[in-house]
C-alpha cells in the first residue's frame, strides 16, 4: 500500500461547478455512499509519478471532462485513510489519499470527447452551486467547506479522516 497523492479541481462558470456524476457499482463503501447509489465527485485523480500536481489535473481534467483547464490556486488539502481491511487488500492503492484541491478555470469553451472516465463515473456535468447541499459530493468534507474554500485567501487545511 502507498499513499496516493491526488490532484482535484474546482471549476466554476456562471455560478455552476463542474462535477463528475457516478454510481457506486464497485460496493466499496465510501463516506457515507454505499452500493448503487449516485453520487458526485471532484473531476480530477492520482498523480503520476514525476507528474507536477498541476501537470495531474489538467491531464486528469481533460481525460474525465473533456474540458482543458489550468490551476489558478491551491484551495484545500485533505487527508482520507479507510479502514477497513478487505477494502485495503481490493483497492490497495485508494486506501490512503491526499487531496489536493485546485481552484482552476477553463482555457476555452470547447468540450473534446472523454479519454478515460474516473472509477463508477458515468458524466460529468454543471451544477448549480446552491444544489451542492442536496446532492452527495465526495468527499464530504469539501462540501461541507465548500464557501470558505472558495473565499479563503489561502489553502485550508480540512484536516484528516479514518473511515470505517
Amino acid at each position: 500500500m502507498s499513499i496516493r497523492n491526488a490532484a482535484k479541481a474546482l471549476i466554476i462558470k456562471d455560478n455552476k461547478i463542474l462535477l463528475n456524476k457516478c454510481i457506486n457499482t464497485t460496493g466499496f463503501a465510501m463516506d457515507g455512499i454505499y452500493a448503487n447509489e449516485v453520487y458526485y465527485d471532484l473531476p480530477g485523480g492520482g498523480q503520476k509519478q514525476y507528474e507536477t500536481l498541476e501537470e495531474a489535473i489538467m491531464r486528469e481534467c481533460a481525460e474525465e471532462t473533456g474540458y482543458n483547464v489550468a490551476p489558478d490556486r491551491l484551495a484545500a488539502l485533505y487527508e482520507e485513510i479507510y479502514m477497513d481491511t478487505e477494502a485495503r487488500k481490493k483497492y490497495p492503492d485508494y486506501s490512503h489519499k491526499i487531496f489536493f484541491v485546485f481552484i482552476c478555470h477553463l482555457l476555452n469553451e470547447e468540450r473534446k470527447a472523454l479519454t478515460e472516465k474516473d472509477i463508477d463515473q458515468i458524466e460529468s456535468e454543471w451544477v448549480d452551486i446552491r444544489d451542492i447541499a442536496n446532492i452527495k459530493l465526495q468527499p464530504k468534507t469539501v462540501k461541507i467547506n465548500l464557501p470558505l474554500i472558495l473565499s479563503a485567501e489561502s489553502p485550508v487545511f480540512l484536516g484528516s479522516k479514518r473511515i470505517e
